[in-house]
């Protein structure tokens, strides 16, 4: 699968499955901008984000993580 910038939800279900135990809140963006860059399948243009961007990656992460707490 071909993921980009635009891909926020499965982004954050990617980073969920990486990351399970970290609490989504508590990462920098500039942390978040690499790890999403290192994620298998996503082929975006590191430019090619904003902090519009990592903000909703780092929301759906959160929903993902959030629900694995209950």
């Amino acid at each position: 699968m071909n993921l980009t910038w635009e891909h926020a939800r499965e982004l954050g279900e990617l980073l969920y499955e990486r990351y399970d135990t970290l609490d989504p809140l508590t990462v920098r963006f500039t942390d978040l901008h690499k790890w999403v860059m290192d994620l298998e399948g996503f082929t975006g243009q590191a430019e090619g984000s904003s902090e519009k961007r990592l903000e909703a990656i780092q929301m759906m992460w959160y929903e993902e993580w959030k629900d694995g707490q209950e």
